[in-house]
């Protein structure tokens, strides 16, 4: 029977799987954006591209399966399904919370999974907050190696950590740990949120501290504190979580507010993503890679073949937009004026 740590993760995967646990009233705010329809498109579809790069690696899609689980029977099972999709299809490839490995020995499988995706890049993840509870660079170091990672993305969940019964509040002085961090571990370090988004400001931060790429897992999708109001057992939390499910910063929000803060860094956007078109939005105002995670979730308790399906779906779509308004790559998709932002359009300008 699982305990503990595992049990938790067992539970995140059935809630999200079985409940609602997206945020009320609130949406990536994507739904703003439009695109203008080329009917003179002047491309061959079958000449689309959409590869790029991301750390370090050259990739066939700008698509990443973002991280969810790990720790548990059922996560082994999604992680490698998740994993044999990935390498095939071309996806950056990112597991959930890797503290259960190190916690316990059991389920150390479901983060081993570089054998199953050893051509996409692979990234693992650790609670930022951990570093106030024992971790360091020494820990998230013996992570990459264990795992053979291409980098170490270190999640930020305060409201999630709040409603969790026994969840760690200690969130004081994280940055100069973070810096410590990134001088010590050999793999580029990232920095995502887990729904509530990050914002220009505190990416500028992170940034500054050696972090080299930003997930802004912004307000859209799954909202964790809801997720952790259905697991707890504390009235008062389940009670007080009711008043932030529509907290968060818009998918949308964050994109546009990292990019002008910093206009290079590489920036992935998750947090809602269920379409190409989806994908196609944030890539215009400044996204560089897409995260997609309870999308694909359904899809990875079942089969390898049938996340084949859904990431197969996701990339059509991509490209259909694209072809619907006459780019051919992902750079020329960037650069479109043929949309529409809260009633303006760039073709006007």
């Amino acid at each position: 029977m699982e305990r503990g740590i595992n049990q938790r993760k067992t539970e995140h995967i059935r809630l999200c799987l079985t409940r609602d646990v997206e945020g009320v009233n609130k949406s990536t705010g994507l739904e703003g954006i439009d695109f203008i329809h080329n009917a003179l498109p002047e491309i061959n579809f079958h000449d689309i591209e959409i590869n790029t790069s991301f750390l370090g690696k050259d990739l066939r899609t700008p698509f990443l399966v973002s991280s969810m689980t790990g720790g548990s029977e059922l996560a082994t099972i999604i992680n490698q399904n998740l994993a044999r999709a990935a390498e095939e299809k071309g996806w950056t490839m990112a597991i959930g919370s890797t503290r259960a490995m190190l916690e316990s020995n059991a389920h150390k499988e479901s983060f081993l999974i570089k054998e199953y995706a050893p051509n996409v890049p692979l990234i693992v993840n650790l609670g930022a907050v951990q570093l106030n509870y024992g971790y360091g660079a020494e820990e998230a170091q013996r992570i990459v190696d264990l795992t053979n990672a291409d980098s170490i993305v270190l999640h930020l969940n305060s409201l999630q950590e709040v409603v969790q019964d026994g969840g760690d509040l200690n969130f004081e002085q994280l940055l100069p740990k973070i810096e410590e961090l990134c001088k010590v571990v050999n793999v580029p370090v990232g920095a995502k949120e887990v729904g509530f988004g990050i914002d220009g400001t505190v990416a500028e931060k992170l940034y500054n501290a050696g972090i080299s790429y930003i997930d802004v897992a912004g307000a859209g999708g799954t909202s964790w504190s809801q997720v952790e109001k259905l697991r707890s057992k504390d009235p008062l939390r389940r009670a007080a979580a009711e008043a932030f499910n529509s907290w968060g910063i818009p998918t949308k929000d964050c994109i546009v507010s990292v990019r002008s803060k910093l206009p290079s860094v590489p920036l992935v956007s998750s947090g809602g993503m269920k379409t190409g078109v989806d994908a196609a939005k944030a890539i215009t105002i400044g996204a560089d890679i897409i995260g997609f995670a309870r999308h694909l979730l359904k899809s990875a308790t079942e089969s390898t073949e049938k996340v084949l399906e859904t990431m197969e779906q996701i990339e059509m779509e991509l490209k259909m937009t694209m072809f619907g308004i006459g780019v051919k790559n992902l750079d020329d998709l960037k650069n479109t004026k043929r949309v529409q932002i809260m009633g303006k359009s760039l073709l006007d300008e």
